[in-house]
């Protein structure tokens, strides 16, 4: 019988992983905990810490909460959730990623610095994701959004434009955007560029692109809300166009399943191990029944 194989690189990143960490302690000190927003997009991982005590709101809901214990997820947060928190009298288990830190805090010293100078903050990545509204914040909203090359139109190229990415944006994305704006500079305006893309995350897709190509099918792993898991599902599907986008293992068809192929699983950084442990459980159990 072929191999199954779960990718070793796949699965949360640091972030995740400190974030999860972080809610499990809490939770076992009792008494309730709040997260503001989903603590990770996969709604299995959701779905268990609630089971274990864990209440996930929204921010109208924390607006409206006093005298409680709030989590906040690794995407970080904008100063405003912090003043709601210490007006509330809202404990805060602050589970921000540190690489998402060192950007705000990045994208705050460059504002303040900037502001008297008609500079352009642009923020490349995607509007109204946890991450960009937290980078926002730290321009009292003036920044400017990119989340593809067309929406450079919203630029002025005559003026100061200082350039940042979310943190799990595409390098090459990122450098395509880098050098369309270099282009269209004109007169004495600078351009400036802070690579400020976690690592971490960016290396997912040479590394999925090789486990993708390394096997005959691949099960790629992740919550229907990933971000990270769309755009590493479609590297997947470039280079091997037997791969499927599961959720659970149950979304298995089990006519896809052979004792001869190779079987990748993968997933997302938002994909927890035990759930690619169990898509791979439930492969066996199909192929044990197979002639």
């Amino acid at each position: 019988m072929s191999n199954i194989e779960i990718d070793a690189k796949s699965g949360f990143c640091f972030g995740v992983v400190n974030a999860i960490k972080k809610a499990e302690e809490e939770l076992a000190k009792g008494g309730m905990l709040y997260c503001l927003g989903d603590i990770v997009h996969n709604n299995l991982e959701v779905d268990r810490l609630e089971k274990l005590g864990m209440k996930t709101i929204n921010h109208e809901e924390f607006a409206k909460l006093k005298n409680a214990r709030v989590l906040l997820r690794a995407h970080g947060e904008p100063p405003s959730t912090y003043q709601t928190a210490k007006e509330n009298n809202i404990e805060i288990i602050d589970a921000s990623c540190p690489v998402v830190l060192r950007l705000q805090k990045k994208i705050h010293d460059k504002y303040d610095s900037e502001r008297d100078n008609n500079t352009q903050i642009v923020i490349y990545g995607k509007n109204g994701h946890a991450e960009v509204n937290g980078l926002l914040g730290q321009t009292e909203s003036s920044a400017i959004v990119i989340e593809k090359k067309e929406d450079l139109e919203k630029l002025d190229f005559s003026k100061n434009i200082c350039l940042f990415s979310q943190t799990t944006k595409p390098l090459d994305g990122f450098q395509e955007i880098i050098d369309i704006i270099q282009g269209r500079m004109t007169g004495d305006a600078k351009f400036e560029f802070f690579d400020t893309i976690c690592r971490q995350v960016s290396n997912r897709i040479p590394n999925i692109k090789e486990f993708a190509l390394n096997n005959d099918i691949i099960f790629f792993v992740a919550g229907e809300k990933s971000s990270n898991g769309k755009v590493l599902f479609a590297e997947c599907k470039k280079y091997n166009p037997n791969s499927y986008f599961i959720t659970t293992p149950s979304d298995i068809n089990p006519d896809l399943v052979s004792k001869t192929a190779s079987i990748g699983i993968c997933g997302a950084t938002s994909t927890p191990k035990w759930q690619m442990e169990e898509v791979e459980a439930k492969i066996e159990e199909i192929r044990s029944v197979l002639i």
